[in-house]
């Protein structure tokens, strides 16, 4: 007997792919047997974990046997101090994805909309994607800047979620604090924005948009954040969103009990308030961003970033990275819309160093 299970799983799922992460240093030594490895291709912090989280993940673990707190309360209670605001406000999840996902249990019903810039994160398409939901993407202007006139176009009476991610992954450009008035003041009440700010603790462009108490003011818009990159845990999977505690009161109906783990909570905990580390973590960003200003002096287009990457139009970026991994060094290609860039994750100084050399031969040898 055979079970057809084509025939039995759900008709949309034939069509989501899965989200593919950057190439890993195990697969890249097994591939190549490569002694030296560049690992810039997933936004990590070259820096590391927070020191300081790893002291409190070390307490913690003599306590695996025990469940953690379901609602996660205590950092909820630290996050909410963090920025001013109650307990209520303050979702966490197993990283954004898990929140994005979510979100979308939450909101979206077959039929339904949302709008999403484009090139940004894939995650917000498969959030729609598993909930039989329709996406409509709103290109970029070609500096990668966003055009909120167009998305507010995009927005109709089935349009549910609006998503804006500033810095932009993958293009690190951000939104303009006057662009996202603009854009909230005219759009739909009953339309949901969900503001990705993954990267906006590297961020220093005083004219973008950054959460202030005028902005947690909005009763349809939230702001997600992430443990992943400047807190460098990205192997924990802890990411958190602030609004609406009516909006979160229903979303905590579709979450896992225990959705974020017990170590996760401790270490993220800690790592809010390793000021040091976040200190030299956003100073090896900005120092980072001069090191690849040079290949724009080369001839180089590099797309100004106010992240902890960049990206480097190459001519082929799949070619590029294919060339670049046979050095040993990883990058980040094949993007939808980006078929010409490579996006690069900054590293330590001395692997900045190394990839930018590569790039420059890449160069020569493509011409």
């Amino acid at each position: 007997m055979i079970f057809n299970t084509d025939a039995r799983v759900r008709s949309n799922l034939r069509a989501i792919h899965p989200y593919q992460p950057g190439i890993s240093e195990d697969q890249l030594r097994k591939e190549f047997g490569l002694a030296r490895l560049v690992k810039l291709n997933s936004n990590e912090n070259a820096l590391g974990p927070s020191p300081m989280a790893l002291a409190a993940i070390e307490h913690e673990l003599p306590k695996l046997h025990l469940y953690p707190d379901g609602g996660s309360e205590l950092l909820r209670e630290a996050l909410a101090a963090h920025h001013g605001l109650h307990m209520e406000q303050v979702f966490v999840g197993n990283g954004s994805d898990d929140i994005i996902k979510l979100i979308s249990e939450t909101f979206l019903e077959p039929g339904d909309e949302i709008v999403v810039p484009f090139p940004s994160f894939s995650q917000y398409g498969f959030g729609a994607e598993v909930m039989r939901a329709q996406i409509r993407e709103v290109p970029l202007r070609p500096d990668f800047s966003y055009d909120v006139e167009a998305l507010l176009r995009a927005v109709n009476e089935k349009t549910k979620l609006l998503y804006l991610c500033t810095p932009n992954n993958p293009t690190g450009t951000v939104l303009k604090r006057d662009e996202f008035t603009w854009l909230i003041e005219r759009l739909p009440i009953d339309v949901f924005v969900v503001v990705d700010l993954a990267y906006d603790n590297y961020a220093t462009d005083s004219d973008r948009f950054f959460v202030t108490e005028s902005a947690l003011a909005y009763p349809n818009v939230c702001y997600m954040f992430t443990f992943s990159k400047l807190y460098g845990l990205a192997g924990l999977r802890v990411g958190y969103a602030l609004g609406n505690e009516q909006v979160w009161a229903y979303v905590h109906r579709v979450r896992e009990p225990f959705n974020v783990n017990r170590v996760a909570q401790r270490g993220a905990q800690a790592a809010l308030q390793d000021v040091a580390h976040i200190a030299k973590s956003q100073a090896l960003a900005a120092r980072s961003r001069e090191q690849y200003a040079a290949l724009a002096r080369d001839g180089l287009r590099v797309i100004p970033s106010q992240a902890n990457f960049t990206l480097v139009e190459v001519g082929d970026g799949v070619a590029a990275f294919e060339w670049l991994k046979k050095q040993g060094i990883l990058v980040r290609a094949g993007y939808p819309g980006l078929e010409s860039f490579v996006r690069v994750t900054f590293g330590l100084e001395e692997e900045n160093e190394l990839c930018i050399g590569a790039l420059r031969a890449y160069q020569q040898v493509r011409t």
